[in-house]
């Protein structure tokens, strides 16, 4: 009875290279998934936030640049105007 069982591994063929350069490819995917998942979970350190805040930023020259713009108001009236004057 010992003589009929073959207990011997099956024959499992070696991974051709493009097997294992996707098996790898695969592990190291998950690997930067989990990554990027855990830099959102965790909270990053409030010292770059304190950076940011010690140094005032000056938007006052920035505000006086800028052009200031028509109300709105004004702006849809003209596009009632053009409207019926295409009517």
């Amino acid at each position: 009875m010992s003589g009929d069982l073959d207990l011997s591994p099956p024959d499992v063929p070696e991974p051709t290279l493009l097997e294992s350069l996707l098996r790898y490819g695969l592990f190291l995917g998950a690997i930067f998934q989990l990554v990027c998942i855990l830099a959102i979970i965790i909270p990053t350190s409030k010292s770059h936030e304190q950076v940011e805040t010690s140094e005032p930023v000056d938007t006052r020259g920035f505000e006086q640049n800028k052009k200031p713009k028509a109300p709105l108001q004004q702006i849809r009236q003209k596009l009632k105007k053009e409207s019926k004057k295409k009517r």
